[in-house]
């Protein structure tokens, strides 16, 4: 544990570079050989411009870069936070102070903005960027308008502030955040029996693809980034046994020149308001147009 706490108090940028861009080729790579869903797309165009997005993502989370190192060195000198509260508890050992701190950070750094871009009108409206893709897969995990990577590092500065992570704990919340989502997002297909023993865990990719359906109630679903107990303790977990039959994008926004165009995209968030559909059944009985099938 000592190894991996020196680690990450100590990485450098380029390693933190390189944690992205090979999580990101390897599950790109993986998803070519055991897709999901064979898409009839233009994979390398598809790929081009959500790397655009990941770039504005990368460049909001260095402006805030600052901020958040200097909030977890301050929590560390003067011990505030949740994390120097348990750690007052002798008998606590630094792997459960860690999974706390990471638990922290995955909820209010992810889980919980994400469930607001979902209720609050004017956030959703840049989360539809993230939503329009119509074809899921890797690349997805960092499509975000730039607007929602604004909220996203501010939320994650807040949870560093509740938890009063150390830097290290901040560089392995963000390195593990990237991976998972690069993996949950990923067109695998995975033995379902696999697939569905992570899902207790983490957030296995059948179980995010659920978030990813064209319409509600399953698009307000399976929030999760990193661990699954979110959505299972606040009841917004959703289980779909036939993943294959989900359909992507987002309702509002079906045609090519709204959902596949830099532009577009960038612009999407001023656009008057567009009212999402449903499915027709209550967000209880959701998975039963799926559940019937196979993997």
């Amino acid at each position: 544990m000592e190894t991996l706490v020196n680690y990450f108090q100590h990485i450098p940028s380029y390693q933190r570079s390189l944690i992205l861009a090979g999580g990101l080729m390897l599950f790109w790579i993986i998803e070519g050989v055991i897709p999901l869903i064979r898409f009839s797309y233009r994979r390398v165009r598809h790929a081009g411009l959500n790397l655009f997005f990941t770039l504005t993502t990368v460049i909001v989370n260095f402006a805030f870069a600052a901020l958040i190192i200097r909030a977890a060195d301050y929590s560390t000198t003067h011990h505030t936070g949740l994390l120097w509260l348990l750690a007052r508890v002798s008998w606590v050992p630094l792997w459960l102070l860690t999974l706390v701190g990471l638990l922290i950070l995955d909820f209010i750094g992810a889980w919980f903005i994400h469930w607001l871009h979902h209720q609050v009108k004017w956030l959703w409206k840049f989360h539809l960027v993230h939503h329009s893709d119509n074809w899921v897969d890797t690349t997805t995990a960092n499509r975000h308008h730039p607007g929602e990577s604004f909220f996203r590092a501010f939320f994650t500065l807040i949870a560093v502030i509740v938890a009063g992570s150390p830097v290290w704990m901040v560089f392995l919340y963000q390195s593990l955040s990237v991976l998972f989502s690069q993996f949950n997002h990923a067109n695998i297909s995975l033995p379902k029996w696999l697939d569905n023993v992570l899902a207790w865990v983490i957030v296995s990719p059948d179980m995010h693809k659920v978030h990813h359906h064209y319409r509600r109630p399953l698009t307000d679903t399976n929030y999760g980034n990193i661990f699954s107990v979110w959505d299972r303790l606040f009841g917004t977990f959703r289980f779909v046994r036939y993943t294959k039959g989900l359909h992507y994008g987002i309702d509002t926004h079906p045609g090519d020149t709204e959902h596949n165009r830099i532009g577009a995209l960038l612009g999407m968030p001023f656009q008057a308001y567009r009212p999402p559909t449903d499915d027709g059944v209550t967000v209880a009985a959701a998975s039963s147009p799926y559940s019937g099938g196979k993997n």
